[in-house]
């Protein structure tokens, strides 16, 4: 029995192929249709551009007066004239310092005699606790050695007293301690050297104060002679809260 369609003309034989073929068509010519570009022309600006000439600027001249440039230098042409010579030189002999082996040195013996010595007075600071002799404080003469020790404390004490003033900065900020001056009293009798260590430096200007209005004394002695003499005082700030 033969079939009733002939098989080259089947439809459906090759349909991938133009589906394939179908499909790439359609792609390409959506690829193109989003790749075109439209321009709405009512929008386009081109604008006018004016062009003008550029005004040529005057440029200011200074003229300045120089020199005229210095002349060339002289040129110096020296002459040579040849002298005979007549006259005669004498010739200086130097002759030389430097000692042989065959010469004798000069020896110098230096005697004690020769020699100077210079003696050199050395000011001694005592410790007031180990002084012979106290330094005097004005009221206290014609005392013993123990009397004297005794009154220049308690002058000293008294001194302190009459000159002390607390002072307001310390008030205000609430400041309070003791502090330890040390001070010596020198071969003259002058307080000098003065020095202080408290808690705070207002504290120590005040009794370095008190103390530097100490009047001058008669000097401290060791072995008859006027030496320094050291002494420490404490003195205590403290105020009392109401």
């Amino acid at each position: 029995m033969k079939p009733k369609k002939n098989p080259k003309f089947e439809i459906g034989r090759n349909s991938s192929l133009y589906f394939a073929i179908g499909l790439n068509v359609m792609l390409f010519l959506s690829w193109r249709a989003l790749e075109h570009k439209t321009y709405d022309k009512s929008e386009i600006d081109l604008g006018i551009v004016n062009i003008t000439e550029e005004a040529e600027e005057d440029v200011l001249v200074i003229k300045v007066n120089t020199s005229p440039p210095p002349p060339p230098p002289v040129t110096i042409q020296e002459s040579i004239q040849i002298v005979e010579d007549v006259e005669e030189i004498e010739e200086t002999i130097i002759e030389s310092t430097e000692t042989n082996q065959e010469e004798a040195i000069e020896e110098r013996v230096i005697e004690v005699s020769d020699v100077q010595v210079e003696e050199v007075e050395e000011e001694v600071e005592v410790p007031f606790t180990t002084i012979e002799d106290v330094p005097v404080f004005p009221g206290c003469e014609g005392l013993s050695k123990v009397e004297v020790k005794e009154c220049f404390q308690m002058k000293i004490q008294e001194h302190v007293r009459k000159h002390f003033k607390y002072p307001q900065a310390a008030l205000d900020l609430g400041i309070q301690g003791r502090v330890s001056v040390i001070f010596v009293i020198d071969s003259q009798g002058v307080v000098t050297d003065i020095r202080s260590r408290g808690p705070d430096r207002i504290l120590e200007s005040e009794a370095e104060r008190i103390i530097g209005l100490l009047p001058k004394m008669a000097p401290g002695k060791q072995r008859g002679k006027a030496v320094k003499v050291a002494y420490a005082l404490p003195i205590l700030f403290k105020f009392q809260e109401s």
